[in-house]
C-alpha cells in the first residue's frame, strides 16, 4: 500500500494514458463512430494525461485537486452510459438520452457479456479516482 501512496500519481498517469490509447484505438483504427456520451468521457480523460504527466515530472500533488472532480464526473457519465448499454432502466427514466447519429446504446465490443466501451471508460475513472484519493488520505 505505501508503494502505491508513493507512485499513486504515475499509476493514474498510466491509467490515462491506456485509456486515451484504447479510446483512440477503437475510433482510428477499428472507425468506430463515437456517440454522444463517449465523446463527453474522452473530453474528461484526455486532459487527465497532460495534466497528469506534468505532475508526475513536476511531483506537483496539488493537482489531485483539480483532476479528482473531473474522474468523478467521468465515472458518473460512464455509469450512465454503461446502464443505458446494459438496460432500459436510463432510457425508461431519462428518455432517449444520445443525441448524436450514433445510438449510446450500441455495442461495438462485448466481451465476457459485460465488457463494454463505456465499462472500460468507467473503471479508468473508477482507478485514477481511487489511487488520486489514496493519496489525499495518506497526506
Amino acid at each position: 500500500m505505501n508503494w502505491i501512496k508513493k507512485h499513486n500519481l504515475v499509476l493514474a498517469w498510466i491509467v490515462a494514458i491506456v485509456a486515451m490509447s484504447g479510446s483512440l484505438y477503437f475510433s482510428e483504427v477499428r472507425k468506430f463512430i463515437p456517440c454522444s456520451f463517449c465523446w463527453y468521457q474522452r473530453i474528461l480523460m484526455y486532459p487527465q494525461v497532460l495534466l497528469l504527466g506534468i505532475a508526475v515530472f513536476k511531483k506537483d500533488r496539488n493537482i489531485i485537486t483539480y483532476v479528482l472532480p473531473m474522474t468523478m464526473i467521468g465515472a458518473f457519465i460512464g455509469t450512465i452510459h454503461y446502464l443505458e448499454q446494459k438496460t432500459e432502466f436510463i432510457s425508461n427514466i431519462l428518455g432517449h438520452t444520445c443525441q448524436s447519429f450514433v445510438p449510446c446504446n450500441g455495442e461495438y465490443v462485448n466481451y465476457f457479456g459485460f465488457v463494454t466501451i463505456p465499462f472500460l471508460s468507467l473503471t479508468a475513472f473508477i482507478l485514477i479516482t481511487i489511487l488520486l484519493s489514496v493519496n489525499k488520505k495518506g497526506e
